[in-house]
């Protein structure tokens, strides 16, 4: 992290049990280390015992990753670093529109069968991200299932918890996948409006439609991150954490970016 990004991000950062007066003993090495640490991992996709001599130990940099995953802490600083950056573009911090949408892709061979499927439709073995972002393309909600489970089967879950999070959120607008007894299910459920965004017959070649291309964007971000160009996490809770790390990524960078002024 440049020191603009560390500016940015150490007010954010959850505090630690032995700060608080809850026991445990003080960590060894410094946050900024640490972080450096997995935002390496993550982007370059390499292997956690390839960890660079330059960081820490790579089992410490691990045991900071499964801890920050097990007590949902990634998740936490995500929602924090989301928050200032709608505040910085003038937004209000609670969203009130979202848009969803899946993603399948293969699996490493160290993802179990338990957790893997095959998507008939997009012909992937592997796993499918489902995820939820509000108008300017940030993660409002991720699951990650094995690529054979419904769009619609996925989102009953992570809409309900997206809802739960977000009790301003009134509308998703969705593709055809996302169609039948969902957008009833919403509505009397969850108080929420899933809008259908379908092609239309007519059209020919490439179209870009309406609020889908949000989500697209964000599918292309998480390509970029070689970590994420495949699915190589045993689990999926890690699964879902490194796509949270990927977005901080981002988030940290675009809080360092100053405004250009205006004219």
């Amino acid at each position: 992290m440049t020191d603009a990004e560390w500016a940015a991000v150490r007010p954010l950062l959850p505090v630690p049990g032995w700060m608080r007066g809850r026991g445990g003993q003080p960590e060894a090495y410094c946050h900024r280390a640490i972080l450096d640490a997995v935002r390496y991992l993550v982007d370059n996709s390499i292997k956690w015992w390839a960890m660079p001599v330059d960081f820490p130990p790579w089992d410490r940099v691990y045991a900071f990753f499964r801890r920050w995953r097990d007590n949902a802490l990634v998740r936490e600083f995500h929602d924090r670093l989301h928050a200032r950056v709608r505040e910085k573009l003038g937004r209000d911090t609670e969203p009130t529109a979202g848009v969803i949408d899946s993603q399948s892709v293969k699996a490493d061979a160290v993802v179990g069968a338990d957790s893997r499927g095959y998507d008939g439709g997009k012909q992937i073995n592997g796993r499918k991200r489902h995820v939820v972002v509000d108008t300017l393309g940030l993660p409002l909600g991720v699951m990650v299932t094995a690529a054979d489970v419904g769009d619609r089967t996925a989102a009953q879950v992570l809409l309900a918890q997206v809802a739960a999070a977000h009790h301003r959120l009134a509308l998703v607008w969705a593709d055809g996948g996302y169609t039948g007894s969902l957008v009833e299910h919403c509505l009397a459920a969850f108080a929420l409006v899933l809008a259908i965004v379908k092609r239309s017959d007519d059209q020919k070649g490439f179209v870009v439609l309406p609020k889908r291309w949000i989500v697209e964007r964000l599918f292309a971000h998480l390509m970029r991150t070689r970590r994420l160009a495949r699915d190589y996490e045993r689990r999926t809770t890690s699964a879902e954490a490194m796509i949270y790390w990927s977005m901080i990524l981002l988030m940290t960078r675009r809080l360092a970016r100053s405004r250009p002024q205006p004219a």
